[in-house]
């Protein structure tokens, strides 16, 4: 499946700090109550919504027919506040699905995260309930996932083995341990912005979401 071109809307969402710059994408025949939500990379090494590897994830959703939603985290971008290591992060992130379960009637939500935004998108898809969740390039190294409990929903981890800021050895070590272990994809020679590598990206993550829905890629 292959997205038409969605419809966009920018708007600011009530979060904790104040509001938060968003970005809905809406496909035609969109799936009515359900949204993907993508977190972004670490806000303070310019990671916002429109960064590559977030914008293919959004576009992964969009593939499947599923409106996504991108957001910048608290002072990033229009979005108010401060960095806070992921604290407040998710924070916004919650207010945002609690916003979209009250304000467009989504019932369902996807929970999709790169580097940073993975730590966000693995406590958010327990805290919300996720259907799904995608992690790429999660920092296991530099944020403290072992302390978290990891969610019942089906859970997917892409990696690149040639990784400079996420080492993947560390990530199959700690998916190991995890009891339900995610499915893990491999990227071989992939750096963490897959540089060159988003179209496989995209290929391998939609299959994922296309076997999750019991669609064909």
């Amino acid at each position: 499946m292959t997205a038409s071109v969605p419809s966009v809307e920018k708007l600011a969402i009530d979060g904790l700090d104040g509001p938060i710059e968003t970005l809905i994408e809406r496909p035609r025949d969109a799936r009515p109550g359900i949204i993907a939500v993508c977190c972004h990379p670490h806000p303070l090494y310019g990671g916002t919504m429109h960064n590559k590897v977030v914008h293919t994830l959004a576009r992964c959703a969009l593939d499947r027919g599923v409106t996504s939603l991108r957001f910048n985290f608290r002072g990033v971008g229009a979005s108010a506040g401060e960095y806070d290591n992921g604290v407040g992060e998710t924070d916004d992130a919650v207010a945002i699905v609690d916003w979209c379960r009250k304000e467009r009637g989504v019932t369902r939500f996807w929970s999709l995260g790169f580097s940073f935004g993975s730590f966000v998108a693995f406590q958010l898809a327990s805290r919300r309930g996720a259907e799904l969740l995608v992690t790429v390039a999660p920092p296991v190294q530099r944020f403290d996932f072992a302390t978290l409990e990891p969610p019942r929903c089906p859970w997917l981890v892409a990696q690149g083995d040639r990784d400079d800021l996420v080492n993947h050895e560390s990530v199959l070590e700690w998916t190991r341990r995890l009891q339900p272990a995610p499915e893990v994809r491999i990227l071989p020679g992939a750096e963490h912005f897959f540089h060159g590598r988003l179209t496989e990206l995209r290929a391998t993550t939609g299959a994922w979401l296309a076997a999750r829905l019991g669609e064909n890629p």
